[in-house]
């Protein structure tokens, strides 16, 4: 087990906390924080070191705990990619007896990833959302959504512009709910020259706007489908003290529908993110 759940004291030993919230996607009842998966695999958002050092501490094993730390808190669902070693590590909780739903965010072959873990919902994946937006292939996305509603699952888009999701209701895509990330990191280099006065930010540098999540939450309250709220902590950017993390987390309940969700990534190697954030949307929600 890792250094940051056992520093929470017998994990395993200590009873289950009480239920968290939930909205009903489809035919399923979910818990409005979901555990993301960034962290596990080796995304922070930041810089490759810390990605480094995200990949070497999520050995299965520390990724099985916190799942299951998860569930002890009341989380009932986990999105992540579809890749083999997010498939291994559901199929792994499983096979411990957890119960988590699933959510898969994937770029293609929705067929598979169904067949082999069984998702609740399956969503095309935002940066290929976003750069068939760019091409002016948007199309492809919405042929991705057609196979995927043919597996049985409910069916998602993700993507980090707001327009995008405008787009899709507008024009009465067959899906289920949106994932809408709520700092747009996916401008192109001639959005954000007209952003930032002709200046580019450094290579490799994402860039995060302060208004972008009212725009976003703004799109949220529009469409009547459920919406999934995700880095709502700008990749940690505003993670940085127990007030900055209570403030994004209020800002994102306030600014979603009470029918929408948070997806939060956790890196509980330190200490235990997890139940500190279960506890906090119990706070903020009116649950504690």
């Amino acid at each position: 087990m890792s250094a940051g759940l056992a520093a929470a004291s017998a994990v395993t030993a200590a009873p289950a906390a009480s239920p968290l919230p939930t909205v009903r996607i489809g035919q399923h009842e979910i818990t409005r924080l979901i555990i993301g998966s960034n962290p596990f695999y080796g995304y922070s958002h930041a810089a490759p070191n810390l990605d480094q050092h995200m990949r070497e501490w999520s050995t299965p094993e520390h990724v099985m705990d916190a799942l299951a730390e998860a569930e002890k808190n009341g989380i009932t669902t986990f999105q992540t990619n579809g890749g083999d070693r997010a498939l291994s590590d559901v199929e792994g909780h499983r096979a411990r007896g957890g119960k988590l739903k699933v959510i898969s965010l994937l770029r293609e072959k929705p067929e598979e990833v169904v067949a082999r873990i069984h998702p609740i919902g399956v969503a095309h994946h935002g940066e290929a959302t976003d750069l068939a937006w760019k091409t002016q292939k948007i199309e492809d996305v919405r042929e991705f959504t057609k196979r995927a509603r043919q597996t049985g699952v409910l069916v998602g888009v993700s993507s980090h512009k707001p327009e995008v999701i405008e787009y899709i209701e507008e024009h009465n895509w067959d899906v289920d709910f949106f994932m809408g990330c709520v700092y747009n990191r996916t401008r192109t280099p001639d959005e954000l020259r007209k952003l930032l006065n002709g200046e580019l930010p450094l290579p490799e540098t994402e860039v995060y706007l302060e208004k972008d999540p009212q725009r976003m939450f703004a799109v949220m309250r529009k469409v009547k489908k459920n919406c999934l709220a995700f880095k709502i902590l700008a990749a940690g950017r505003r993670a940085r003290n127990a007030k900055e993390v209570n403030d994004a987390f209020r800002a994102a309940f306030e600014g979603i529908k009470p029918h929408d969700c948070v997806i939060v990534g956790h890196y509980p190697k330190f200490k235990n993110e997890i139940q500190e954030n279960a506890e906090r949307v119990r706070t903020i929600l009116g649950k504690s």
